[in-house]
């Protein structure tokens, strides 16, 4: 088994496309993660105003937006919705400034006042700004507030290990899919296949030397990357007096992470023992991506993230703090390491009953 295993690990480390890919990884996370290291309090309101976005669809925490009460989106989108009556619609001001004093003293819902404006007016426009209000700009003060607030709630470096494991997973996972095609082309060709038959080397060491090779070959540069970023994280806390842990990028990449990178590669090793070629697995491995990547109706009716059965992208979406995991994630990829089992044991199988030798 581990001389199997270091002859896959010097293959990869002589694949030029090995190394490409991970600093093109490297350098698209740490893209990505740098406006969540430059998080910080906020001195006074002049600081908080200059950061201010003229479009807030990738507003966040940094920028010194947190999320709006729901009397409070009612509040910012109203005078939007008013100017849209005044001026498309022909209603007077005095109609509309009426109809917002109503709203507000008996304590319509959001739901409600899309309701009265498609019933009285037929417009059904208010759910655009409804939607555009769900974020506001706060002061100094309640930015801070806001920060500290979650902060109790968890650590900053559990809520940056999960966008981490958000946007470090997603691309690893894209790159074993292409790389890990390599780890069986090799031993699939007619050749090799029959005379790697012959040899008395056991089915259980050849197949879990072959995966524990090509996991190995993805677990150093995730482990490498892991640690930068776990650096990163903890002195942009500590300068700050966020709350920190060193385990917390580690262990969220260990859950989060490693049970898919195994799930890719269990899904070549099956292809390859069962046609003799890794090649189909590839387009598979793409549909399962983005079967994985894909949003759903969730309990509440609405659309969203919420994870798909064995999938093997977890995704962590919406605002820096907070994330949280999605519904069931820890069962899912306890079931993606039972699956990789079974089919480890599939293929153990499979290869045992083509052996010549023994």
């Amino acid at each position: 088994m581990k001389v199997i295993m270091k002859r896959e690990l010097k293959n990869y480390f002589k694949n030029p496309i090995y190394y490409v890919g991970i600093l093109l990884i490297f350098f698209e996370v740490f893209q990505i993660m740098q406006p969540y290291l430059q998080l910080h309090y906020w001195e006074s309101d002049a600081q908080v105003e200059a950061a201010k976005l003229e479009h807030i669809g990738d507003a966040d925490v940094m920028d010194g937006y947190f999320p709006s009460t729901e009397k409070e989106q009612i509040e910012i989108a109203m005078p939007d919705i008013c100017r849209d009556l005044n001026e498309d619609s022909g209603i007077s001001k005095e109609e509309t400034d009426q109809m917002t004093k109503m709203f507000l003293e008996e304590g319509y819902s959001q739901e409600e006042i899309m309701n009265y404006l498609i019933e009285h007016y037929d417009y059904p426009n208010a759910d655009y700004y409804f939607q555009e209000a769900e974020l506001r700009q706060g002061t100094a003060e309640e930015v801070n507030a806001y920060m500290d607030e979650k902060f109790s709630q968890m650590r900053y470096s559990e809520y940056f290990a999960k966008k981490y494991t958000d946007f470090a997973g997603l691309f690893f996972v894209f790159f074993s899919s292409i790389l890990m095609a390599f780890l069986f082309l090799q031993d699939t060709r007619k050749n090799t296949y029959e005379l790697l038959h012959t040899k008395p080397v056991s089915a259980w060491k050849y197949v879990t030397g072959k995966i524990a090779g090509g996991f190995t070959a993805l677990l150093l540069p995730l482990t490498v990357m892991t640690g930068v970023f776990t650096f990163l994280c903890m002195h942009r806390g500590m300068e700050q007096g966020f709350p920190v842990a060193v385990w917390d990028v580690f262990a969220s990449a260990a859950v989060y992470i490693l049970p898919n990178l195994l799930m890719v590669i269990c899904v070549y090793a099956l292809t390859a023992f069962f046609f003799k070629n890794p090649l189909p697995a590839t387009p598979l491995l793409i549909l399962y991506m983005l079967y994985s990547n894909m949003g759903s109706i969730g309990p509440d009716g609405n659309y969203g993230y919420f994870g798909r059965p064995l999938a093997i992208i977890v995704r962590f979406p919406g605002l820096f703090l907070d994330t949280t995991p999605p519904p069931l994630a820890l069962m899912n990829q306890t079931a993606l390491l039972i699956a990789a089992a079974v089919i480890i044991w599939v293929c153990v199988r499979t290869w045992k009953k083509r052996r010549v030798f023994g």
